[in-house]
């Protein structure tokens, strides 16, 4: 019979080629046979009889593909994604500072507000914390800086970098002007943390800080060298504050605090708040051309 004629005589299907088509169904045994089957042949299952698992070479296990979920996919991209950013930010320069910040990691600290140009070198407006290298070195506001460890000084940024130049802990020969003089003085720079523990000493001193009676914001400053008049002017004296309780009027000239000379407003603000409450300092005033030594006692800011 031709290969394409030949059929199944128990279900009528058509016979392919190859033993694979002859492979015998399993069953069973003791299976039930379903009611009303067609198929009566001897090995010809139940309709409900179960199959056995058909193992061997002709029919092989199927294995279970592995794989990620979308979700899965998405988290791995995050991962990459923010593993690159940390690790190009490690290669950028460890020094970069925000913009404004005066403050950086390995300086050398000098010990006033901030550096502001100024003609024939740098100013400030007052030196603070107490015990810095500028306030033992006896710079005060106002003063201009010509010359830093023997480098000319004439912008605040080249300040700055001279500063981070130099090794903590140096001491470097400072030249300025104050009141038209050529003065000379050393100073010895300091690193972050004690400039900000001496800031925090002072924060928190026991004895609370100075109140004279005045504000810094109602004064002029007043530089003139032909007169070699140079000082704070108080346009504004607090009634019953304790430089009007001990005599300084509206329009004096204050000179020196506390043996301190005074050239800027916030200068003389710092020094007042040094001043320790209930104790006596001098004030030195130029009052109608006249020099006036007046004590004053310091009251306690609240």
């Amino acid at each position: 019979m031709p290969l394409g004629l030949r059929f199944c005589r128990s279900c009528g299907n058509r016979l392919g080629e190859g033993p694979a088509e002859y492979t015998e169904t399993a069953r069973f045994p003791n299976a039930p046979v379903a009611t009303g089957a067609r198929f009566t042949a001897p090995f010809t299952p139940g309709m409900n009889a179960p199959l056995s698992q058909q193992t061997g070479r002709g029919f092989p296990r199927r294995r279970r593909r592995l794989g990620f979920t979308g979700m899965t996919w998405m988290w791995i991209i995050l991962g990459i994604f923010f593993a690159t950013g940390g690790a190009l930010s490690m290669l950028k320069s460890p020094n970069i500072r925000r913009p404004g910040a005066v403050a950086t990691a390995g300086r050398s600290f000098f010990g006033v507000n901030q550096f502001t140009a100024t003609n024939g070198g740098v100013t400030f407006k007052v030196v603070e914390p107490p015990g810095s290298p500028a306030d033992k070195a006896g710079l005060v506001g106002g003063d201009i800086i010509t010359t830093f460890d023997g480098r000319p000084v004439n912008r605040s940024d080249e300040m700055m970098d001279f500063l981070r130049q130099t090794p903590i802990g140096k001491t470097v020969e400072v030249i300025y002007f104050r009141d038209g003089e050529i003065k000379k003085t050393q100073l010895t720079t300091i690193p972050e943390d004690e400039f900000d523990r001496l800031n925090e000493a002072f924060d928190d001193r026991p004895e609370g800080k100075g109140m004279f009676g005045f504000e810094s914001d109602r004064t002029t400053q007043i530089s003139n060298p032909e007169t070699k008049t140079y000082g704070v002017q108080l346009d504004y004296v607090q009634p019953n504050g304790p430089a009007d309780l001990f005599g300084l009027k509206e329009g004096d000239i204050i000179t020196e605090f506390d043996k301190v000379p005074i050239r800027t407003a916030a200068e003389l603000l710092s020094r007042v708040r040094r001043a320790v409450p209930r104790s006596v300092v001098q004030v030195v005033v130029l009052r109608a051309g006249q020099v006036v030594k007046i004590p004053v006692t310091i009251g306690r800011a609240r």
